[in-house]
C-alpha cells in the first residue's frame, strides 16, 4: 500500500469527476445534499472542490449543485447504478480517461486530496484506505473499472466497490494509505456524525427531502 502525496494546484488533464447526490439519506432524516454548513450546502461545497481539480465534472442526481446534472434511469438503486449513469454521460462527452467519484456527504473534503487522487501516477484505479476501510466513494476509477459498470449493474450489483473486480483484477487497483486523510474523508450519515465533526448544519429552504 502506497503513502499519499499531495497534488499540485490547477486542473489535472485527462481526469473527470462525478458527484453522487441521489442517496435517500434515511439515517440522516433529511436530504444530506441540502444540509448547509458554513452557509453552503454539502453538495455544492463538494461540487466546488471537485470542479476545482477536474473537468468535466458532473452531478449524478436531482440537480442539487451548479454542476451539469445527469439523472439516473432508476433513482435510488445504489451508488454503482448512479456512477454507471455518470460514466455513460462522460463517455458521451468524449471522456475516455479515469474518473474520480465522490459522495455528497464529505463535509471536509479538500482540493488537496482530490488533487492528489487525480494526479496519482498509477495507471489503474486509486482507492484510499482509512483504518482498513476502502473509501469507495472518494476514489479514482480507471477506464478498465468504469467499463465494468454496465455489466455489473445488469448482474444486480449495487455497491461501487464492485468496480474493483475480483482477485484476478487487483493489479488494476492502487490501495492508498490515506491515514493522513481521515479528517478529509469523514462522511456524515447521521445527526450524531455531524455533532462528532463539530458541525451544526441548517437545512436549506428546499431541504425537506
Amino acid at each position: 500500500m502506497t503513502q499519499v502525496t499531495e497534488g499540485r494546484g490547477g486542473h489535472v488533464p485527462g481526469v473527470a469527476g462525478l458527484l453522487l447526490t441521489g442517496g435517500a439519506s434515511r439515517r440522516m432524516g433529511v436530504d444530506k445534499a441540502l444540509l448547509e454548513v458554513d452557509g453552503l450546502s454539502l453538495a455544492q461545497r463538494t461540487a466546488n472542490v471537485l470542479a476545482a481539480v477536474v473537468a468535466p465534472a458532473l452531478e449524478v442526481g436531482p440537480g442539487r449543485t451548479t454542476l451539469p446534472a445527469v439523472e439516473e434511469e432508476q433513482a435510488g438503486e445504489g451508488p454503482l447504478t448512479a456512477a454507471a449513469a455518470g460514466f455513460r454521460a462522460l463517455a458521451g462527452l468524449g471522456h475516455a480517461g479515469p474518473v474520480i467519484v465522490v459522495a455528497t456527504d464529505l463535509p471536509r473534503l479538500s482540493v488537496a486530496v482530490v488533487q492528489a487522487l487525480a494526479s496519482h501516477p498509477s495507471g489503474g484505479s486509486v482507492v484510499p484506505v482509512v483504518a482498513g476501510r476502502p473509501q469507495w466513494l472518494a476514489a479514482r476509477w480507471s477506464p478498465r473499472a468504469t467499463g465494468r459498470a454496465p455489466a455489473l449493474v445488469r448482474q444486480g450489483q449495487r455497491r461501487i466497490g464492485a468496480l474493483a473486480g475480483d482477485l484476478d483484477d487487483l493489479d488494476d487497483v492502487e490501495w492508498l494509505d490515506a491515514s493522513d486523510w481521515a479528517g478529509d474523508l469523514f462522511d456524515v450519515d447521521t445527526p450524531a456524525d455531524l455533532r462528532h465533526a463539530g458541525l451544526v448544519p441548517v437545512v436549506g429552504a428546499n431541504g425537506d427531502g
